[in-house]
């Protein structure tokens, strides 16, 4: 997601970053001098505590087997030669043939929950056998589940960009930017739609892959959506009394799902959209009834607007869309105020029904997806799997994307069957119901625990922030219960991807601003803190990096793990910033998307960026990653500028080894404004999908007349031309082989 500059700091938790744990280990003599001693920035020296991760390490990677693309600011995708692409299907086509070709000037008026959404992003495919079930074996026939994130850029689906009633109002173009006015209610039912999830058939033909137009499994799942809530039974009541508004009294059902980012694929053959930037949709106007201390603190953790806009404010960061209609409960739910006697009359619990993972059966298009509260409530950013194993407990790795957020992981209770292959939110009801939650805390020593969120332990029991009532309120409002056993503040956590080859986790932390980093509040999981030289975005740690961990024992129930940072996004020429030794064949900032093939080895990197725009669009690179513990320990060397005087320091971390160009490459660059992400494959290797979304993000209001930043991809071939589009693309080699190798 590209609109993190909107983010408050929302959690406010005395927890400890790295440098606390590194302080506390610093104490310990024998630690100090192993440290502090004889460390430079190029100096690799393997740690003691970390070199058993290198036992039984797999077989020396080979080379990639592409030639690295260059950077571009070109608008299309560029790829490496020998390679092709095609686009799929992009925002607005239409799923059934009764509805027109989508025109691409914001004309379209029909059902928009039978269309493509906007914003394209994770993904997964499942294939469908002779008997119409799932089959993990390629069968020339699937559907493919796309998320749609946001309407950021929801000006194009509109015949002359949004806009509202209120005279004198201003066009407005980036998401949380309006003026307060009310808005068209056709403008904002399209918005609403838009959201969600594509479920739709593909069949491979002698062309390629190709939609299939009018097919039963073909599906939308939007913000308007009905959807189960779903959690321990020990907890369910408590869980459903916060969800309960004026449309369903019960708690029992909610309404859709929305700013689904990164995904998930169950091993039973289901898909995990993750709900993340989702409270910046709500407002609250018009209030009756004070809320509880209790209610306002639940809304603070988790950046719900508490309150209207104050007087003569010209905009707010919410997508107006309550202001439609008071009466009308698709729009009067997007108001949380408590305007009712009690919260069975108003939406005051709106916000409690968002945040969570969303199972989808994308084979059963009558079935009702389920929210699975028993993962957490959070800014949910991808829910990766481990490695399933008969007999033994599934984790699933979760991150929180936000600023100072945690990363999370759920248990299940139930014992992984290969025989519920197939079985649908049946199998999800027995997985993903009950299981145990944590969150990560890591040490400076490059270890770390996972901790338990339960009303068991007195620190939640008895957490004086916000005073927990049983494990159901532990799970809705999981941020605190993170903040109260001191889980380690992460640099906002994006995706994360499990190695199929051995278990390893990594997880994309996207970067940070000056706010948050200098060189005295570095850590060791967070060391950078310098100068963009460029200038193009200033102060901290713009480009961002990528941590893994390994499981103790490799077991999924674990309670400890060891870490290292892979890599470091930099510019080549950014001197003792770039730690990984990047160089103009594979420099890269800000990693967002992360996923591994099976088919190759391959992690595949992708960016969400704006602090390189000036060089190159954002891109998707090729990694063929070691193991946790293969490089060592750095000194890494800070220096800023901070309110006009130069600030200074040092700080150790750990570091995989070298990858180098063989190893590391750019494979793809995107259209201008367009951000990479979402990405999966045949199980060959020999095609993969591929998001481009908001293509043009940056484009200037349609009323300016100017020209949109990018016009890609029907300045290709593909559709009407005019306006930029997300898309879904499918990369192959022309010779037929192996992507990657």
């Amino acid at each position: 997601m590209s609109h993190h500059d909107l983010d408050p700091i929302c959690n406010t938790s005395d927890n400890p970053h790295f440098q606390d744990v590194l302080s506390q280990s610093l104490q310990n003599p024998a630690r100090r001098g192993l440290l502090r001693g004889g460390l430079g920035l190029a100096g690799l020296a393997m740690l003691p505590g970390c070199a058993s991760l290198t036992t039984g390490a797999p077989a020396a990677p080979k080379a990639l087997g592409f030639a690295a693309v260059e950077k571009s600011l070109l608008d299309n995708v560029i790829l490496p030669p020998g390679y092709q692409y095609s686009v799929l299907h992009a925002t607005g086509d239409a799923l059934d043939s009764a509805l027109a070709a989508y025109s691409n000037r914001g004309l379209e008026s029909d059902d928009w929950s039978r269309r493509i959404g906007d914003h394209h992003d994770g993904m997964d495919i499942y294939y469908i056998d002779a008997n119409g079930r799932y089959s993990e074996k390629d069968t020339g026939r699937a559907v493919l589940c796309v998320n749609h994130e946001s309407s950021a850029d929801a000006h194009f689906m509109h015949p002359n960009g949004q806009t509202s009633n209120k005279v004198g109002g201003k066009k407005f173009t980036q998401f949380g930017d309006w003026d307060l006015g009310a808005r068209p209610e056709l403008e904002v039912l399209k918005e609403i739609n838009h959201h969600g999830v594509s479920v739709v058939e593909i069949v491979k033909t002698p062309q390629g892959w190709r939609i299939k137009q009018d097919s039963p499994l073909n599906r939308r799942i939007t913000a308007q959506t009905p959807v189960r809530i779903s959690g321990p039974r020990a907890s369910i009541e408590q869980i459903r009394s916060l969800m309960v508004t004026r449309w369903d009294t019960a708690g029992a059902m909610a309404r859709g799902t929305l700013n689904n980012c990164g995904h998930g694929k169950t091993p039973w053959g289901t898909y995990l959209g993750c709900e993340e930037n989702w409270a910046y949709y709500f407002q609250t106007t018009g209030e009756g009834p004070a809320l509880t201390a209790k209610e306002l603190a639940s809304r603070k953790r988790y950046g719900v607007a508490a309150a209207a806009p104050a007087a003569g404010s010209t905009k707010s960061v919410s997508q107006g869309w309550h202001t439609v209609s008071s009466t009308d409960d698709r729009f009067a739910r997007w108001n949380l105020a408590a305007v009712g006697a009690n919260a069975e009359k108003d939406f005051r619990n709106e916000a409690n029904t968002f945040g969570f993972n969303v199972e989808i059966d994308p084979l059963a298009p009558n079935s009702t997806p389920a929210k699975r509260v028993a993962m957490g409530r959070f800014a949910h950013e991808a829910a990766v799997c481990s490695l399933p194993v008969a007999g033994q407990p599934l984790a699933f790795y979760m991150g929180c994307d936000a600023r100072n957020e945690y990363i999370y992981k759920f248990v299940s209770t139930a014992v992984w069957d290969p025989r519920d292959v197939g079985g649908g939110l049946v199998a999800g009801d027995k997985y993903l119901s009950e299981g145990k939650l944590y969150a990560a805390r890591f040490d400076a020593s490059c270890q770390g625990e996972w901790l338990e969120l339960t009303i068991a332990d007195p620190r939640i029991a008895k957490y004086s922030a916000y005073p927990f009532a049983n494990q159901g309120d532990v799970l809705v409002n999981a941020r605190h219960a993170a903040d109260a056993v001191g889980a380690t503040k992460m640099d906002r956590p994006e995706w994360g991807a499990v190695n199929h080859r051995n278990g390893e986790v990594y997880f994309a932390l996207t970067n940070n601003s000056a706010a948050n980093r200098t060189p005295g509040k570095t850590d060791a999981a967070n060391p950078r803190a310098y100068m963009d030289l460029d200038g193009k975005k200033g102060m901290g740690n713009p480009h961002g990096h990528i941590i893994r961990f390994k499981e103790s024992g490799h077991q999924a129930t674990a309670k400890n793990f060891s870490w290292d940072i892979f890599l470091f996004g930099a510019e080549e020429d950014s001197g003792d910033a770039n730690l990984s030794g990047l160089t103009a064949k594979n420099s890269f900032s800000s990693p967002d998307g992360l996923w591994f093939s099976k088919a190759t080895g391959i992690c595949w990197i992708q960016t969400d960026d704006g602090a390189f725009t000036d060089e190159t669009n954002c891109m998707m690179l090729a990694a063929i990653p070691g193991q946790v513990g293969d490089g060592g320990k750095v000194t890494v060397k800070n220096k800023m500028v901070v309110g006009g005087a130069e600030q200074t320091g040092t700080q150790e971390t750990f570091l995989g080894a070298a990858l180098g160009e063989a190893q590391l490459r750019r494979f793809l660059v995107a259209p201008p404004g367009a951000e990479v992400t979402g990405i999966t494959e045949t199980p060959d290797g020999r095609t993969l999908f591929v998001n481009i979304q908001h293509p043009g993000e940056l484009s200037k209001p349609l009323s300016s007349g100017s020209a949109p930043q990018s016009v890609w991809p029907g300045n290709q071939g593909y559709g009407v031309a005019g306006r930029p589009r997300s898309a879904t693309i499918v990369i192959t080699r022309k010779d037929g082989g192996v992507i990657g190798l």
